[in-house]
């Protein structure tokens, strides 16, 4: 592991950067830089927390606080994977509105507008707290301190794996197993191709500087939804007979598609309920446990279309598209495979975590 799985690279402080969903506006809050190709700055706050504690930061339940927002899919997939080992308990969790400003993200959901175990207002205040002067992105993911109050890691990449590795001494009595050893070298391949072409893809097509940026980002996309289509037309998962942490890097970008990508990030080849096969993976998943059940349509419309005000300049949100249709039938029970392996699925959320029904339609 370590932090490269996707194709990037990490540092521990300095330096310019964007990460996770936050690209950092350069100038007067735009996203889009005219005249070529988005590319993502992939530095990161290395920081491990492990087990041996090799980098001075051990495993220890109930220290660490997990900033997110619903909105966005790099911090989804965390959010995910400690729902499905059952780590609530160990790790707590919290929620950042879906809108930021240049400054940060904020705690506006919570009374007062402030995280009720940290004490801070904005996300910011943690990442100062350890680099003052702090001049990346300030994103989610982020793990972060609780006595010290401060960041320990932004690297979304091996975050959700050491939560697998690193942390089963909490995991809860049946947890499945979301990154076999034996089928690692392959999930790793899978995943470096989808933070490209998909995770990524979108958002090259999404803030392309040009119209040849826009169009080599639009065919890279669709050619690796069609190759992930055929690939999962006989198989119920990308990586074995079970889920593992490929479907849930792939799940949160899909969920986002009709909402978002489509209109908003101009993917509008085909809309994800166009594409049968990706169609119903993309439901499966929604109705099993530990997914659909994270998912705020609300949050995840509202941030994309309010924030990037160079692309959508009236921050209107679309009422658009239906989602009922994602509790549909999907038929990929036929195709067999375990969904939590030798595991089982995990109880509900605990009720401070769960999603407005009004935002979703939830299985």
């Amino acid at each position: 592991m370590g932090g490269t799985t996707e194709g990037g690279t990490t540092a521990d402080a300095g330096g310019t950067a964007t990460s996770g969903d936050e690209v950092l506006m350069r100038t007067g809050g735009r996203y889009v830089e005219p005249g070529g190709e988005f590319t993502r700055d992939q530095r990161y706050i290395a920081t491990r927390i492990t087990a041996d504690a090799r980098d001075g930061w051990p495993v220890e339940p109930g220290r660490y606080r997990l900033a997110v927002s619903r909105a966005c899919p790099w911090a989804n997939r965390l959010i995910i994977v400690r729902r499905l080992l059952g780590l609530e308990d160990a790790i707590s969790m919290a929620v950042a509105g879906p809108t930021h400003d240049k400054r940060s993200w904020t705690f506006d959901l919570d009374p007062g507008g402030r995280d009720p175990v940290l004490g801070v207002e904005r996300l910011a205040e943690a990442y100062f707290a350890r680099f003052p002067g702090y001049e990346r992105g300030i994103t989610v993911p982020a793990i972060v301190d609780v006595p010290t109050g401060q960041v320990v890691t932004n690297d979304f990449g091996p975050m959700s794996l050491d939560l697998s590795t690193q942390w089963t001494a909490y995991h809860r009595e049946g947890a499945p197993d979301l990154y076999p050893e034996r089928l690692r070298d392959e999930i790793d391949e899978v995943s470096a191709a989808l933070f490209r072409d998909v995770n990524n893809g979108v958002y090259r097509c999404g803030f392309a500087g040009d119209q040849a940026a826009y169009e080599k980002a639009y065919h890279r996309l669709f050619d690796r939804l069609d190759w992930l289509g055929e690939r999962l037309a006989g198989q119920r998962y990308l990586v074995g007979d079970t889920i593992t942490e490929a479907d849930i890097r792939l799940f949160t970008t899909l969920v986002r598609f009709d909402p978002v990508y489509h209109g908003h990030f101009k993917c509008n080849r085909s809309k994800l309920a166009e594409m049968p096969v990706l169609w119903a993976y993309a439901r499966d998943l929604f109705q099993t446990p530990g997914f659909g059940d994270t998912i705020d349509f609300d949050h995840i419309k509202r941030h994309y279309y309010e924030v990037h005000r160079d692309i959508n300049p009236t921050g209107v949100v679309p009422l658009g598209p239906d989602l009922a249709n994602w509790l549909t039938p999907h038929g990929r029970e036929a195709l067999g495979g375990r969904p939590f392996g030798d595991g089982t699925p995990p109880p509900p959320p605990p009720p401070a975590e769960r999603v407005d029904p009004a935002h979703t339609p939830l299985p």
